[in-house]
């Protein structure tokens, strides 16, 4: 499978700028390919075609540097007023929006036409995606495998050409993640870069940012340029980049970068060979172009951090859901509920306030120690991920462990985390390399120049200072201009 670069968003809002096409036959276009495509990838959950071409016939798209071009949100957080917001949960299987979020609001600001909502894990707690509200997504490179997650129906969708971009979340590597398992360009931004809200001043204490799944640079900075803001309501700000991201592409072309690459996973688990064939590559190409390049690993206790964002998500979790249990007015159980999301519901309930302080503690020394890396090296260069993508209907638990997670409650809150610890033993190795820079809140950018000596893709990552996303978008341009994506 290739995928074509060429016709991106930008080429379509180009050619309905230029009526060569009208807004709606680009709509009507990405419907038949959803329609043809979807019922093998299951990328799409929720569709609102006959309003999407209502709205190409009827929308003024003048000035916008999207007008008319298709588009799909991750079924996760992503709200339009009056659609389904599920978050691939059995508990929202028919909750409908009542408001649309910023970051939605800033999209249609833009130009883009919402054709429906992407498949997503319940409550986008996995690097797969196969909620049981849902069903699994497929990659469209080779079907039994995952397309990864959680925003794994968005990559499905534009990997597959259904649409040339979707909606997408990163909290744990949820971007980056599903581009490097499907040959996409996966941008986290800085924390605070993007919209939050309304409602909300912070997702997941920061970690988790809004953003989209792109197949080329180009795509990716002006989706930046377009949905970069300041809000005064918000708990993280970052200065405009007034500049703009487009104009910004070629301004590092010549630039020699400082950059440390690692080989070695975080957690000190298993790196495959396609992985490192893949940074290894990149090193040779930057060797070529004048940077200077260097094998260091970051000086951060990758388990450590790891057992943090565990407990933070544990807590978020029983925020969001002690308040639904109030609206049903009964207790869950297990029917309610995938087990993973019981099992951090109820570990949530035991997290004390000092361990949670202690998290965010965690987090604010490796964005310390980051800044003190950062007056060696510009940016640093890992695997996006340490495997290729894993098989739909892999088992993650053995039935002894899923026993244990049945009866979360009766535990400590020790052996509690010890448990969440073990629900991810085997998948976490697959994706170590994504959470850091969600919780030091820097940029960082999966790029698409490998695939596996199986033919699946492999990406690798760069990430850079807070602030400074136009530096990886400049690297990932001057790959994509030399050839290197795949």
């Amino acid at each position: 499978m290739l995928i074509n670069r060429n016709k991106d968003a930008r080429y379509i809002a180009e050619k309905i700028r230029s009526k060569q096409v009208s807004a709606e036959e680009a709509v009507k276009d990405a419907i038949e390919r959803i329609e043809s495509l979807n019922p093998e990838l299951n990328a799409v959950v929720h569709q609102r075609f006959d309003q999407a071409l209502q709205e190409a016939r009827t929308r003024n798209f003048e000035g916008k540097p999207f007008g008319g071009v298709p588009i799909l949100l991750k079924d996760l957080g992503q709200s339009l007023a009056g659609q389904p917001n599920t978050s691939g949960a059995r508990l929202f299987k028919n909750y409908i929006s009542p408001v649309t979020s910023h970051y939605t609001q800033k999209l249609l600001d833009a130009g883009f036409i919402v054709l429906g909502q992407t498949n997503t894990p319940e409550f986008g707690y996995k690097n797969i995606t196969e909620p049981d509200l849902h069903g699994p997504s497929r990659n469209p490179w080779h079907t039994t495998y995952s397309p990864g997650g959680s925003s794994g129906g968005a990559s499905a969708a534009v990997a597959s050409g259904m649409v040339s971009v979707a909606g997408a979340s990163d909290g744990g590597g949820s971007i980056r993640i599903p581009a490097s398992f499907t040959g996409l360009v996966g941008l986290k931004p800085t924390r605070g870069r993007t919209p939050v809200g309304p409602g909300a001043g912070r997702a997941w204490q920061g970690a988790s940012i809004d953003f989209a799944l792109t197949k080329t640079i180009g795509d990716t900075a002006a989706i930046l340029d377009a949905l970069q803001v300041v809000q005064p309501a918000a708990a993280f700000q970052v200065p405009l980049f007034t500049e703009g991201y487009q104009q910004a592409l070629k301004k590092h072309r010549n630039k020699p970068f400082r950059i440390a690459f690692s080989l070695e996973s975080p957690i000190h688990s298993d790196v495959s060979q396609d992985a490192k064939d893949a940074v290894l590559k990149a090193v040779r190409w930057l060797e070529k172009q004048g940077h200077l390049v260097e094998e260091k690993n970051v000086p951060i206790d990758g388990i450590s951090l790891m057992e943090s964002y565990y407990i933070m998500n544990c807590g978020e979790t029983t925020a969001v859901l002690e308040s639904v249990e109030e609206q049903l007015a009964r207790p869950f159980t297990l029917d309610d509920m995938e087990l993973v999301t019981w099992v951090m519901y109820h570990a949530g309930k035991k997290v004390s306030a000092a361990a949670y302080s202690n998290t965010i503690k965690a987090w604010d020394r490796a964005a310390e120690t980051m800044a003190q890396f950062r007056k060696h090296y510009d940016l640093f260069l890992t695997p996006t991920t340490a495997e290729i993508a894993p098989k739909v209907g892999t088992k993650w638990q053995s039935d002894a462990l899923m026993e244990q997670m049945k009866h979360i409650q009766d535990y400590s809150m020790k052996d509690q985390q010890q448990i969440v610890w073990d629900m991810f033993a085997d998948s976490l190795p697959i994706t170590p390399f994504g959470m850091q820079a969600n919780l030091s809140g820097e940029p960082a950018i999966s790029l698409p120049i490998h695939l596996s000596k199986n033919g699946l893709p492999i990406g690798v990552q760069f990430i850079a200072p807070k602030g400074k996303e136009d530096w990886l978008l400049a690297i990932g341009q001057a790959m994509e201009d030399d050839g290197l994506f795949i």
